[in-house]
């Protein structure tokens, strides 16, 4: 008896040494996002203005669907909001070299973008439409006539739309704009013969210049996509908390709502923005 007592008198110390010891040798584990930004008091939200995702009011204040979707995330998180307004074509590195913690843009899903950054599940629901001029495209009769030499299109640099020009229209010279507003009016003006970009925009566009600019593909989509927030890797739990929230807000309807507010029809705040 006195024996086994000995014996497990021993492994019991062992165990505690090497308890000891590992949690001595061990690295510290960095500060999480989620718990910087609760310490910070403050979440960097970085984003782009596109309508009508994020816009300038006529006061210079930031409206829209995502302006929305931060500043409840912000509120849920008992938190200030800070914005970052980037150009699209930067908005990743910018993620990457920390000037923000996290892109709320309408960033959308994209296997390429997934192996530079982490999304979390969608928080939205589009995809891609074209907008063009009446007098160079009228009498085109299907999307094939877009693939020609003689045709110029046009879209925001950085965005997926600019991949989907070269991949479906190779032929046509790819002309690509830091400011969606200036890729617009070239097809307004006749120097492009169309633009594609996110739903609803293109429709938007169309529906104030009724005279120059008509809906392509029927008023279809080119495609369909989702968009997630961007995140930097290496930090799951803050892939986790924001997936969840994303999760919570659709649950309860609130991310519904607010995306039918801003995207079924503009009539309810076009007022509100700032003219081009």
């Amino acid at each position: 008896m006195k024996t086994f007592k000995f014996v497990k008198s021993m492994v019991v110390a062992a165990a505690i040494a090497v308890t000891s010891l590992s949690a001595s040798t061990a690295p510290v584990q960095a500060q999480g996002l989620i718990e910087e930004i609760a310490q910070r008091g403050r979440i960097r939200v970085g984003l782009s203005t596109f309508v009508p995702w994020a816009m300038r009011d006529r006061n210079g204040e930031l409206i829209g669907f995502e302006v929305d979707v931060a500043r409840q995330l912000a509120e849920d998180m008992g938190v200030e909001v800070e914005f970052v307004p980037t150009a699209w074509g930067g908005i990743v590195p910018a993620l990457l070299a920390n000037r923000f913690d996290v892109i709320i843009g309408g960033l959308s899903i994209t296997p390429g973008r997934n192996m530079t950054i982490n999304f979390t599940r969608p928080y939205a629901h589009s995809g891609q439409q074209m907008a063009a001029n009446i007098e160079l495209a009228g009498e085109f009769t299907s999307l094939d006539d877009y693939n020609s030499t003689s045709v110029t299109l046009v879209c925001r640099r950085g965005a997926t739309s600019c991949d989907y020009i070269s991949q479906r229209f190779p032929r046509a010279t790819l002309r690509q704009f830091d400011d969606e507003a200036q890729a617009y009016q070239e097809v307004a003006n006749g120097n492009a013969h169309a633009i594609i970009s996110s739903a609803p925009k293109p429709a938007f566009y169309t529906a104030d210049h009724p005279d120059t600019i008509f809906m392509a593909n029927g008023g279809d989509n080119l495609t369909s996509g989702n968009e997630g927030f961007g995140l930097r890797k290496g930090d799951p739990d803050a892939l986790n908390f924001f997936s969840n929230w994303i999760l919570y807000r659709t649950s309860d309807g609130w991310l519904q709502e607010r995306h039918d507010y801003w995207f079924r029809d503009q009539s309810a705040w076009i007022d509100q923005i700032a003219a081009d």
